[in-house]
């Protein structure tokens, strides 16, 4: 397990990257390394995520399995007001979203090392984003989806990237049990982003 993305201080020797990309019109930077999830650049299920969500410029914002930061970072971008807070279990991610955050002059985040929410415990925001970590196990994402849900302001809303394959028609059911409803608001080459909204 210690070379998996999920856990929390991966063995795997070094290889750092520097890859620039463009998202939601921004110009970032982000330095990757061996032992985080798709260190060859942003994954296509997280760019279709950041070009679907919808922040407000002074939203509080959690990005959970933010990995080396390419969502958390442009939601605070685009919540330029507000703050972001983003959590890892992965040591290693955690570093990298740190000096990401710092490359690219974000200042308006809080980077956490956490397994899964324990780090932001009694903590209230008003947007949730994950790519979550499928390979971790289907109880795992159920229980973001769980204790996301009670992290969240009333009105506040929880955006999912999930691939069809992956397990997307479980996982609706899940934020439907919890939600009530939940739109499927983009489809792209497999992946679903759903938007679930908590009732005021």
């Amino acid at each position: 397990m210690s070379n998996h993305y999920y856990s929390k201080t991966p063995g795997t020797a070094h290889n750092r990257q520097t890859h620039g990309d463009k998202l939601r019109g921004y110009e970032l930077k982000f330095v990757t390394d061996a032992g985080v999830f798709s260190k060859a650049g942003v994954d296509y299920g997280s760019r279709v995520l950041i070009e679907a969500m919808e922040l407000r410029e002074n939203d509080r914002v959690l990005d959970v399995g933010c990995g080396y930061g390419p969502i958390g970072l442009t939601a605070a971008k685009l919540a330029a007001g507000g703050h972001v807070t983003m959590i890892d279990i992965n040591e290693r991610a955690v570093e990298l979203a740190k000096e990401n955050a710092r490359l690219n002059g974000i200042a308006n985040v809080t980077i956490r090392q956490s397994d899964l929410f324990e780090a932001v415990r009694g903590d209230c925001f008003d947007a949730i984003l994950t790519n979550p970590p499928i390979r971790a196990g289907k109880a795992v994402v159920h229980r973001i989806f769980e204790e996301g849900y009670e992290l969240l302001a009333d009105g506040g809303v929880m955006w999912v990237v999930i691939q069809k394959k992956q397990g997307a028609p479980s996982a609706y059911e899940k934020l439907e049990a919890i939600f009530g409803e939940v739109d499927e608001v983009t489809k792209d080459k497999g992946y679903r982003i759903f938007r679930a909204q908590k009732k005021g």
